[in-house]
């Protein structure tokens, strides 16, 4: 694939997006970085969440993982339908109630302030780790597809990759990333398209025969009842569910978007709408897993190790020019609508949770939001850097796995504030919040021969959240 012209496309797409971000953000206040003034249609926030809840992880995994767990992936998606139903019938109006722009200043009403200030850090944490890590993907890809050819360092193609965000969303926030989420949805879904296309057309199927391929093809199994497996249907099912409520429900830049509708009406909408349109969406990524090992078994070609290498390896590789440049168009598309938003939550986050700023005076510290955008944009940097010094895929993914158990805590809290009218001891919760991932993460551990070969999967969070629920009642009394 020719550099140059890649290099061409991206850089024709990121003009597109600083464009988008110079009408999206004139006369914008500071008030419409934090809240895009909660003027956002609902179903612009729809579509762009559907890139922004898939990301790039998602873009590279989820048809590589086919080979190894069929589409029991599917059974999660399933369960994300109940998990964004508690989010539209009980967080929105929650929220709403209060009108929060940091959804963890509820912690603060309900809790206490340490309650309040743990959830902003474990938020904090998880996000910086799990936004890096995805740019640390997106920019491996891009090392190799342009910076590499071009014999230019790591570091500076990671440099530009944050520099980037940080040019079309200074200004206006959230109010900008509503409208760049919608063109990298697109980008994205048009991408996962067109592969699928041209490995139709390369293995001389009609629509017919990718029909019969896919009923046929043992990879399309979609339940699994084995109690013990880790992809078990209801372990899924459920473990969907409570991702969907933590990971988006209870996650400042997911809901910072749902928070810019006009009213709480709209946000249902959108929620209800998102969540249908996942189903399809999630399905065309396992569909192209499977004609992408199609495609391998036809070719002989040998398979990389680790699946996440297998689609980016055909299709910079293999596939035709106007494949490898969507797929590299739909990678980048699909971690910068994580990525920007995610550095706009962590600014939002940190100026109200831990600056106290207030809506009052957003504007008169509007320099200190840039400069905590900034900051929040060199320690992204830092992190990538961190994980190629570390170059070890296996260490890199746990990394992001313990990232995963911050939600827990996070899961606890608010289950516990919502659901019970009992007072905790406040300086108590960081300890309890701490220990509950550990807790876990040795449970998770030793599972298989402690527990006569269960072995954990997703449903660890389920328990996390659990046992951050229990050490809160335990440590609670009575309210008046």
């Amino acid at each position: 694939m020719n550099p140059i012209l890649v290099l061409s496309i991206i850089g024709g797409y990121f003009l597109l997006l600083i464009c988008i971000s110079m009408v999206t953000s004139k006369n914008a206040t500071a008030d419409a970085f934090f809240n895009g003034n909660r003027q956002s249609p609902w179903y612009v926030v729809a579509f762009g969440m559907i890139g922004a809840s898939l990301s790039g992880v998602t873009f590279i995994s989820v048809p590589g993982e086919v080979g190894n767990s069929n589409f029991y992936y599917f059974q999660m998606v399933l369960g994300y339908l109940l998990g964004y139903m508690v989010i539209a019938q009980v967080l929105l109006p929650l929220y709403y109630k209060y009108n929060l722009i940091s959804i963890y200043t509820y912690l603060e009403k309900r809790l206490g302030f340490w309650s309040y200030k743990s959830g902003a850090f474990f938020f904090l944490l998880s996000r910086v780790i799990g936004a890096s890590f995805r740019l640390f993907l997106v920019a491996s890809v891009l090392q190799i597809a342009i910076f590499g050819a071009f014999e230019l360092p790591f570091w500076l193609s990671v440099v530009s990759a944050v520099l980037l965000i940080w040019l079309y969303t200074f200004r206006g926030g959230i109010k900008t990333i509503v409208w760049t989420d919608t063109l990298q949805t697109a980008f994205m879904l048009i991408s996962v398209v067109i592969c699928i296309f041209v490995i139709k057309e390369d293995l001389n199927w009609s629509w017919r025969d990718l029909t019969s391929h896919l009923y046929s093809d043992p990879k399309t199994t979609i339940f699994n009842w084995d109690w013990q497996h880790n992809r078990n249907f209801f372990k899924q099912f459920f473990a969907g569910a409570f991702i969907a409520i933590v990971m988006t429900g209870l996650d400042q830049d997911m809901m910072q978007k749902n928070l810019t509708c006009r009213n709480l009406k709209d946000a249902q909408k959108n929620v209800y709408w998102m969540s249908l349109s996942l189903i399809p969406v999630n399905l065309l990524f396992m569909i192209l897993g499977v004609l992408l090992y199609a495609y391998v078994d036809f070719n002989h070609i040998i398979i990389p190790d680790g699946t996440d290498r297998l689609f980016p390896f055909l299709a910079i590789g293999h596939f035709s020019m106007i494949a490898g440049v969507g797929f590299i168009l739909g990678i980048t598309a699909a971690a910068y609508s994580s990525a920007d938003s995610a550095l706009t939550a962590l600014t939002t986050s940190f100026c109200i949770d831990f600056l106290n700023f207030k809506p009052e005076n957003f504007e008169a510290k509007k320099h200190i939001k840039l400069r905590v955008h900034l900051g929040f944009s060199v320690m992204l940097v830092l992190v990538i850097l961190l994980f190629k010094a570390i170059n070890d895929q296996s260490v890199i993914n746990s990394i992001f796995s313990i990232a995963g158990y911050t939600y827990g805590p996070l899961l606890g809290m608010f289950a516990f504030g919502v659901y019970t009218t009992r007072l905790v001891k406040d300086r108590w919760v960081p300890l309890i919040c701490l220990i509950s991932p550990i807790i876990c993460y040795i449970l998770s551990t030793h599972s298989e021969s402690w527990l006569n070969g269960y072995r954990f999967g997703f449903e660890l969070l389920i328990l996390n959240g659990g046992i951050t629920f229990l050490g809160l009642f335990l440590t609670s009394k009575r309210s008046k």
